[in-house]
């Protein structure tokens, strides 16, 4: 049997309310050739029940199943399954539009030397409907990616988004599974810093869904996750620059999800004092996230969460 010329590798952790939809959204490309694996990481709900179904009535499903090991380990697994020239990563509750791969695939035949492809994200509300709006886009950075703009705002958001030449992985290796946060930042910043070029295409290719319980997210866990990736790369010696990035981000999500305000502005701050040019250079995310903190000590909770979502 021929391989694909795509390998889908999702791994899927008790994602039942959005599993069919996302599965249905890969199975739709406009570029068929591929195969699908789905990495079951010990689902305790109905996800095994849907991927079994759908499974016995498309032959490019692939299923496999591990005890419950984190999303590198099944990532890992699923890679370890993977025949396709191209590996594209698909998180189990995200949406791809229906010319996705085809896109992908034009990109690396019109530019071979570039080992892994990018898009634009629609992010939009987890219970969006076809057709609703997203809250916001992406934006896609000009040329290459660098380690810096990797480890600082990771530019391609999620590995929904990834497309990749399947040599490069066996390159570079499988995803750390001693890290729980900033596992995919770590892999994609391994990828540049051994020299392959991942470039972005400036359309809007994938939906990422907020989650709705953004405030059960850990978000001095995170910080700690991302401190572990930076210390890898201190050699580069941007470290404070990307860490007022990074506490930027973790101050405009502690906003979002309703944290306590005193959260979001004990992030803002931290970033002005690693790297105060750094974290206001974006005038639009620095000052409005800065403001924002400030402003939301005088904000109810409930007011917070309508307005910064």
């Amino acid at each position: 049997m021929n391989p694909p010329h795509f390998s889908v590798i999702m791994p899927v952790y008790n994602a039942a309310p959005y599993l069919f939809a996302t599965i249905k959204s890969v199975l739709t490309q406009t570029d068929g050739d591929l195969e699908l694996i789905l990495v079951d990481d010990g689902s305790t709900d109905e996800s095994l029940g849907i991927m079994l179904s759908l499974a016995s009535e498309d032959a490019r499903i692939k299923l496999v199943s591990q005890s419950n090991q984190g999303v590198s380990a099944a990532r890992n697994l699923g890679l370890s399954q993977a025949r396709g020239k191209l590996v594209a990563f698909m998180d189990a509750d995200d949406l791809w539009k229906a010319e996705k791969l085809e896109m992908h695939g034009f990109f690396h035949a019109r530019h071979p030397h570039v080992a892994a492809s990018y898009a634009q994200i629609a992010f939009i509300y987890h219970d969006a409907k076809p057709g609703d709006k997203a809250k916001t886009y992406s934006t896609v950075t000009p040329g290459p990616l660098t380690v810096e703009q990797v480890i600082a705002e990771n530019p391609t958001c999620t590995m929904s988004n990834l497309v990749v030449v399947k040599e490069t992985i066996d390159a570079v290796g499988g995803f750390r599974s001693d890290m729980s946060y900033a596992e995919d930042q770590e892999w994609i910043a391994r990828l540049v810093s051994f020299d392959h070029d991942i470039c972005g295409m400036d359309h809007h290719l994938v939906d990422y869904r907020m989650s709705p319980n953004g405030l059960s997210v850990d978000l001095s866990a995170m910080h700690a996750g991302w401190r572990s990736l930076a210390n890898l790369y201190a050699d580069h010696g941007t470290v404070p620059s990307a860490e007022a990035i990074y506490c930027r981000y973790l101050s405009r999500r502690a906003l979002r999800a309703g944290a306590p305000a005193k959260v979001a502005l004990s992030y803002a701050m931290q970033g002005i004092r690693s790297d105060r040019l750094a974290f206001l250079k974006d005038a639009r995310r620095g000052w409005l996230t800065l403001i924002s903190a400030v402003a939301a000590l005088l904000i109810p909770r409930s007011a917070r969460i309508q307005f910064f979502a």
